[in-house]
């Protein structure tokens, strides 16, 4: 009886440790576990130690909870101007619901991948080629609305889907490039063509502005001349009147200082000719001395007068000098 005893208290410690270390479930941190009673989900079970009945319950999934990271491969599709192109991405997701990840959806990554890739296509074959190369923030963004809409049912977070590499074929990528060179050629055309215009008009408005000067310049100094010219005048208007008063006064040495004066510069002019090589006077030239006598004592008779009165003009220095006839 003994022994009988034993062994059943051998087989109760036995299972009765089974059964502790079947009940004890310790769940990792990002992590959640599903427990299933009889197949049948009742909880979920976070980070941690967690209880289960033994030989009753059993750990259905366990479901990662952080974000994880999903490679789209590439594919082909075909855009609205019928231009076919290489596309991959990657997709960015988090499972929220343990619970709904697991008997929601059978084979989660498998059908988010296959719901990104078909979703890539239809929104890509809506857009022409230009537009899908230059618009990748508006095709992520549409991208991620769908496929996260299509997701929330399975507990699952889309958080971002981006388009990594599109690859047109390669006549296709040497026609756009012809193009964009085309393209740069007609703006530098457009550049060049803009900087001669304002070159030229700069230049036109330079002549303008100094043409203006010139005319301004020429105005001011025929002004000027004119002013000139009318002083001369007057000042020769005042000596002729002078000379006029002079003559009317009775004073015979006017006449010979306006003779002479003139008969000077007329000789003047007659010897600064570049036409005049030889100069004959068909004058005297005693005629000549006379005036110029005529014109020191005139000058005489003035600074005489002005020094001893109106005997000056009698005075002589002893050199005879001829007179001009009246």
């Amino acid at each position: 009886m003994l022994e009988g005893f034993s062994v059943f208290l051998l087989v109760f410690l036995v299972l009765a440790a089974v059964g502790i270390f079947k009940a004890i479930t310790t769940v990792p941190q990002g992590y959640e576990y599903t427990v299933e009673r009889f197949g049948r989900y009742i909880k979920t079970l976070g980070p941690g130690l967690g209880i289960i009945v033994p030989f009753i319950d059993r750990i259905g999934s366990k479901m990662n909870m952080m974000e994880q990271v999903l490679e789209v491969p590439s594919q082909e599709v075909i855009t609205r101007d019928n231009a076919m192109v290489q596309v991959d991405g990657v997709a960015f997701y988090q499972v929220l619901d343990a619970a709904r990840a697991s008997y929601e959806v059978n084979e989660i990554e498998n059908a988010i991948l296959n719901l990104t890739m078909t979703n890539i296509r239809t929104v890509m074959g809506s857009m022409d080629l230009d537009s899908l190369l230059s618009q990748r923030d508006e095709i992520n963004h549409a991208i991620l609305g769908v496929v996260d809409q299509a997701t929330t049912p399975w507990g699952v977070k889309m958080t971002r889907i981006e388009i990594k590499d599109i690859n047109p074929p390669r006549d296709l990528v040497d026609s756009m490039a012809r193009q964009m060179k085309a393209e740069r050629d007609k703006r530098a055309a457009i550049l060049e063509a803009q900087g001669l215009r304002e070159a030229a008009i700069l230049k036109a408005e330079g002549e303008k502005q100094a043409i203006m000067l010139d005319a301004e310049g020429r105005r001011e100094a025929a002004f000027r001349d004119a002013e000139a010219r009318e002083r001369a005048a007057e000042a020769e208007a005042n000596a002729t009147r002078m000379v006029s008063e002079a003559i009317a006064a009775g004073d015979v040495q006017a006449i010979n200082y306006f003779v002479a004066n003139n008969y000077i510069k007329a000789l003047e002019g007659l010897a600064k000719s570049p036409n005049q090589k030889v100069l004959m006077l068909p004058v005297e030239a005693a005629n000549v001395i006379g005036s110029i006598g005529g014109i020191a004592e005139i000058a005489r008779e003035a600074f005489g007068d002005g020094d001893g009165g109106g005997d000056g003009g009698s005075r002589r220095t002893g050199t005879t000098v001829p007179r001009v006839k009246a």
